[in-house]
């Protein structure tokens, strides 16, 4: 791996530095830069589906909670406890289909930015396949069926062209690679009316 040239050095800025060993502390860490750079481009994060988990989790823990408290001793809270395992495992199924649905490799969920033309915002997803150095990032709208609905971008490149041998992250690059998608991916909207 060559040693890559950024913004790393940069004075009064943090470098983002991961151990290049750790394959999932890769991802984690261009997930984040990723998510940086999307923001600063005027994309609101979107809350809502880390909501609705949270909402769940919480639900479940009430539940447990419940069962566990409720007066009664065991033969006369039978029919309780029943409807509790059962709520409970209904809850728990909802909570864990929602990553398979709903966010699948998504890192960021937005809001249209602010002054936009467009109704929907983005979700962005990214794969690091286990055992490879090719990461996926890919730009799409978080409602498809929208009128302002755009085609889907999305490039694929090594891992090795953004650090440098110590693991540091040449933010510079990576910054200038993922703003050129945002901006493929705003360039499709236009194309398309």
């Amino acid at each position: 791996m060559q040693e890559k040239k950024g913004d790393a050095g940069c004075k009064g800025k943090k470098v983002k530095k991961t151990n290049l060993l750790d394959q999932h502390s890769i991802k984690h860490l261009l997930d984040e830069s990723v998510s940086e750079i999307v923001t600063s481009r005027g994309y609101a994060e979107d809350f809502a589906m880390s909501n609705i988990r949270l909402l769940l989790g919480t639900v479940v823990i009430a539940i447990a909670l419940f069962a566990q408290f409720y007066n009664k001793k065991f033969p006369e809270n039978r029919n309780i406890l029943i409807v509790c395992i059962s709520l409970y495992i209904i809850v728990s199924a909802l909570l864990l289909l929602i990553p398979y649905t709903k966010e699948k490799n998504a890192i960021l969920f937005t809001y249209p930015p602010a002054g936009s033309f467009s109704s929907t915002g983005l979700v962005v997803s990214s794969k690091l396949p286990r055992f490879s150095d090719m990461y996926t990032l890919m730009i799409a709208s978080a409602d498809p069926q929208s009128i302002s609905a755009k085609p889907p971008v999305e490039f694929t490149k090594t891992v090795t062209q953004w650090f440098t041998k110590d693991g540091v992250l040449a933010e510079g690059l990576f910054w200038k690679d993922v703003e050129a998608l945002i901006s493929n991916y705003a360039k499709e909207n236009k194309k398309g009316k």
